[in-house]
């Protein structure tokens, strides 16, 4: 299969050329936004749809409360291996085909899913944990939409989408609370009748769908085909061409591997900062809005169809929490944003868990606040993350530190399970889900301007 390209001039330069790369016109670049949206939301349905039917599958599968988090937190360990090892896979494969990677990966592990019997404790509990493992691949998603988008918005014709890449991208990162809201509504409504099973079996459709058109329609970035094009010669023998077609086009090459790369020391400093942020925010991430419906049913009393109601609710507010913070990211920058957003969230959801909030009207709204603040800086960061590296590891930094989610996902739900079994679920969301989010806005303001990758991304208009 071919790969539809940008045709970049990938031939050897004259001495001192300048070249610039070829633009993406504004029908690829709503074909590709659109193509990125859906495959977000695709991946995020079947990631969120575990969440979601935790509840139904404890019952089913005999599982304790606190033995269903702690399954949860196994599968965590798995997604977190998954995880990190497809960064630097993106950057070797390209954009295109890492889409496809990732969400083909969503597909078959929501199948597979549909399949796992139940009865047979160790192996039934093995098997739930092997094969979720594998909905990294679906997590990992958002990297590559990071990655893309962002090499795509730089070169652009659409001259609105390239002078406000974060408000634009916003609408794909939002993907997040659509894919939850589509779990939650069709739980609401197949649950009942068709049970779990049928629900995953729904969610491997689109998302064939999805890499079949991904296979037709979107095109590899030119940044892309250019790094291709330099490693290959880099393999070669050929370095001397390799950094003379680099130098015309105004970027960096560097031979070395892209996991190391985001390692070295003007890097180093926001690959740290990132990861212990994503770590901590993952905390209330994984309790607020991975397992939102058993939060609202242990710790506020909520019957498991009106918690369904009320995330299909909270989780279309979280949306426009996505386009506000990319709006604003562009206006205040995406620092500012970030750590508003999660000292804000991490206040709203104490308040939720309080006794102030015993009406639905008040934990929708406050719940709704949490997850609006706690999930919408998600849209400044990826995209703050992509401008933070060059494009030879710009997959690889965005994989990997998305891959530091699962570490926060591990911790937080091992302290989260310690705590629900003596406390209650209500003081763990608190202690670990409403805290943890606090500390990570607090620990953005340790990140360091992208000074160095920006000057890649716009060589020629920097003198």
């Amino acid at each position: 299969m071919s790969t539809p390209t940008t045709r970049i001039d990938l031939t050897p330069p004259q001495s001192d050329e300048k070249r610039k790369l070829p633009p993406f016109s504004k029908k690829n670049t709503t074909i590709a936004t659109t193509i990125a949206l859906l495959a977000w939301t695709v991946a995020v349905f079947d990631y969120g749809l575990f969440g979601t039917l935790l509840p139904a599958m404890q019952e089913d599968f005999g599982w304790t409360e606190t033995e269903a988090y702690a399954i949860n937190t196994w599968i965590a360990v798995g997604t977190a291996i998954v995880c990190f090892g497809i960064g630097p896979v993106i950057d070797r494969l390209g954009r295109r085909k890492g889409m496809m990677v990732t969400v083909g990966g969503t597909a078959a592990v929501s199948g597979i899913t549909a399949l796992i019997p139940t009865g047979i404790p160790f192996i039934s509990n093995g098997l739930m944990v092997l094969v979720r493992s594998f909905g990294g691949l679906g997590f990992s998603e958002q990297a590559v939409n990071a990655t893309y988008m962002n090499e795509v918005y730089q070169v652009t014709e659409d001259e609105k989408k390239r002078k406000r890449p974060g408000f634009y991208y916003s609408f794909i990162q939002g993907g997040w609370p659509l894919g939850f809201l589509l779990a939650s509504a069709l739980a609401l409504a197949f649950l009942p009748t068709l049970g779990w099973r049928a629900l995953y079996l729904m969610a491997t459709v689109p998302a064939f769908l999805i890499v079949w058109v991904i296979s037709k329609k979107l095109k590899e970035t030119p940044q892309f085909e250019l790094h291709h094009k330099l490693t290959e010669l880099e393999k070669q023998g050929d370095t001397e061409a390799a950094h003379a077609l680099a130098k015309s086009y105004g970027v960096e090459h560097s031979s070395t591997a892209p996991l190391k790369r985001i390692w070295e020391p003007h890097l180093r400093r926001n690959t740290i900062v990132f990861s212990l942020a994503w770590i901590l925010n993952f905390f209330g991430i994984t309790i607020f809005s991975v397992l939102g419906s058993s939060v609202l049913k242990n710790a506020k009393g909520v019957e498991l169809s009106d918690a369904f109601w009320m995330l299909i609710v909270i989780n279309l507010l979280a949306y426009f929490g996505y386009v506000f913070h990319g709006w604003l990211g562009d206006r205040i920058g995406r620092k500012k944003t970030i750590i508003g957003g999660w000292i804000i969230s991490g206040i709203s959801f104490a308040v939720m868990l309080s006794p102030i909030a015993t009406s639905p009207f008040m934990i929708i709204l406050t719940y709704g606040a949490g997850l609006f603040f706690l999930v919408g800086p998600y849209a400044a960061i990826q995209y703050f993350m992509a401008e933070c590296y060059p494009v030879s590891c710009r997959a690889t930094g965005t994989a990997f530190i998305g891959a530091m989610s699962q570490p926060g996902t591990i911790i937080g739900g091992a302290i989260f399970t310690a705590i629900a079994a003596g406390s209650g679920t209500g003081a763990a969301a608190l202690w670990v889900g409403a805290l943890g989010t606090l500390i990570s806005g607090l620990l953005m303001f340790a990140a360091k301007p992208p000074v160095e990758a920006l000057l890649e991304d716009h060589p020629h208009d920097v003198a």
